[in-house]
């Protein structure tokens, strides 16, 4: 198995790191001095007690870091890794793009990417997601079964690909 068939560690794709990054660099770069800009400015007004602007300025910032930090956590960690360099291009591994079919032959497909860059609403599943656990190593044509929350259910792999 290669070292892109068994990813380790907080596995990301090259988008989804760049989309963290933008991120980062805009709450860094733009968002913060503007807020600290406010706060110094509040602070200057006086009481501070009954300080909206103030008040709201340090709340927003301590949002602001805390959003920094955990980003920062989660980019020392990635490890990026880029799906078009998957060599087994058979079997479902980071960045595959899958359509299953349920028992009721329900029709589903969804990409397999990293947990920080999952979104269910277009259909992207998380690597550590129970889904995206059953179905790793799989070819088309097989089955597996995921347990979940509301029992288990069987998914076919109908097909497999990698953008």
């Amino acid at each position: 198995m290669s070292d892109v068939a068994k990813v380790k560690g907080n596995p990301i794709t090259p988008a989804g790191y760049a989309a963290m990054r933008a991120r980062y660099d805009v709450l860094l770069g733009e968002e913060r001095p503007k807020i600290v800009d406010i706060v110094s400015w509040a602070a200057g007004n006086g009481d501070r007690s009954e300080n909206g602007d103030y008040i709201y300025g340090r709340k927003r910032l301590r949002e602001i870091d805390r959003e920094l930090a955990h980003l920062s956590r989660r980019m020392k960690s990635a490890r990026v890794v880029d799906p078009a360099d998957q060599p087994d291009k058979g079997r479902v591994f980071f960045g595959a793009k899958v359509t299953i079919a349920d028992e009721d032959d329900e029709h589903r497909t969804v990409t397999i990417v990293g947990d920080d860059e999952a979104d269910a609403s277009v259909s992207r599943i998380g690597w550590g997601s129970p889904l995206a656990r059953a179905l790793r190593g799989a070819a088309a044509g097989d089955l597996r079964t995921v347990r979940l929350p509301s029992g288990e259910k069987e998914w076919e792999i109908m097909d497999i690909s990698y953008d």
